[in-house]
């Protein structure tokens, strides 16, 4: 090659070798920005399908799985349910619901091959007491789902969530009645039906559900709490963090103040909308706890100032199972690989 067609080659390479490595470093800049300013691209890049299969319904009330579920009711994308129990091999997560497994309905499938990569989940919305025989699930669920907080999955009854919802305000103290309080699962011994049967003596109180036989249909329950200025939101058991439909449905949404029997006053300002609620506890007897609500039906600002949280905030309630089930692909990237509950029951009973 002669020394004018090397200088004439030189002129041409150079300029296309610096333009590729210019090319090559504006995307690898920009790959960086992405991870750094943006770092869930790269997860959503690398994300595959959850298969999440159902061992037996809870309650043996099922719903339709047909579809994507998930995407279509909830905007959760790449999870999938399922209820069939031969995708078993397959399924990335099994759920198994405590009532059936330790009453004997269903059993765990221990005699099939169980994947190294498949992660099984142990799901109760009951609180303590009525979780029966844990000791014999020690060492075999990896993930706990409940309502409370500190589960891996936790997926409560209801949540308050930011953002005014000025519709759903029905504070109105012309109501017909005081106190309302529906119970169908009534026990002499819980700590509950000691404070009704006192309070009764001072204030009057329509109770409806099987205590009293008027038992009330899902479209009768909230027009009839909606006549009542209270409703006695008496958990049947005061542990951590349970606060179940009774606040969430039967109050909130029939617009009557919930009066609150069951964790801790914190909880309640923790979970609640503010400034909601009454709390027994807060009072030093039924007597003064009475004199109190008497008060506040008959002082109009006051009782309009527990509805002010609407002009603030709002709630949610969750009550279908598929969306519970969903949760679980949401929370599944940043859930314990290698986690096994070795001793289940202390955990439930903490």
């Amino acid at each position: 090659m002669t020394q004018t067609k090397f200088r004439v080659f030189l002129i041409l390479i150079i300029p296309i070798s610096f333009l590729s490595a210019m090319f090559f470093y504006s995307v690898l800049e920009n790959e960086l920005h992405q991870q750094k300013y943006h770092p869930n691209v790269s997860q959503r890049i690398s994300q595959r399908n959850i298969s999440i299969l159902l061992w037996t319904w809870p309650f043996g009330r099922s719903y339709s799985l047909a579809g994507d579920k998930c995407l279509a009711m909830y905007n959760i994308s790449r999870c999938f349910l399922t209820d069939n129990t031969s995708a078993f091999s397959t399924a990335d997560v099994v759920v198994f619901h405590h009532q059936e497994i330790s009453r004997g309905v269903s059993s765990l499938p221990l005699h099939l091959h169980r994947p190294a990569s498949q992660h099984w989940v142990w799901m109760s919305m009951e609180p303590p007491v009525n979780n029966v025989n844990l000791a014999q699930f020690n060492g075999i669920f990896n993930w706990t789902m409940s309502y409370r907080r500190d589960a891996d999955i936790s997926i409560p009854y209801g949540q308050t969530i930011q953002g005014g919802d000025e519709r759903s305000f029905q504070g109105a103290p012309n109501r017909s009645c005081l106190v309302s309080w529906v119970v169908s699962r009534y026990k002499a011994h819980q700590a509950r039906s000691g404070v009704y049967k006192s309070l009764k003596k001072y204030i009057p109180i329509e109770v409806n559900g099987r205590l009293t036989n008027k038992l009330l249909s899902d479209n009768n329950l909230l027009p009839t709490i909606a006549k009542c200025l209270f409703y006695l939101s008496f958990e049947n058991s005061e542990v951590k963090d349970y606060i179940s439909e009774k606040l969430w449905r039967n109050a909130f949404q029939a617009g009557a103040i919930p009066v609150v029997l069951g964790p801790s006053r914190a909880t309640y300002e923790a979970l609640a909308p503010p400034q909601s609620f009454i709390h027994v506890a807060d009072y030093k007897s039924t007597a003064d706890l009475a004199a109190y609500l008497k008060h506040v039906a008959h002082d109009r600002q006051i009782y309009e100032s527990y509805f002010q949280w609407h002009h603030t905030h709002r709630i949610k309630t969750y009550t279908d199972w598929r969306e519970r089930l969903c949760q679980i692909c949401v929370k599944y990237p940043s859930l314990p690989a290698n986690r096994v509950y070795q001793d289940l029951e202390s955990w439930v009973n903490s």
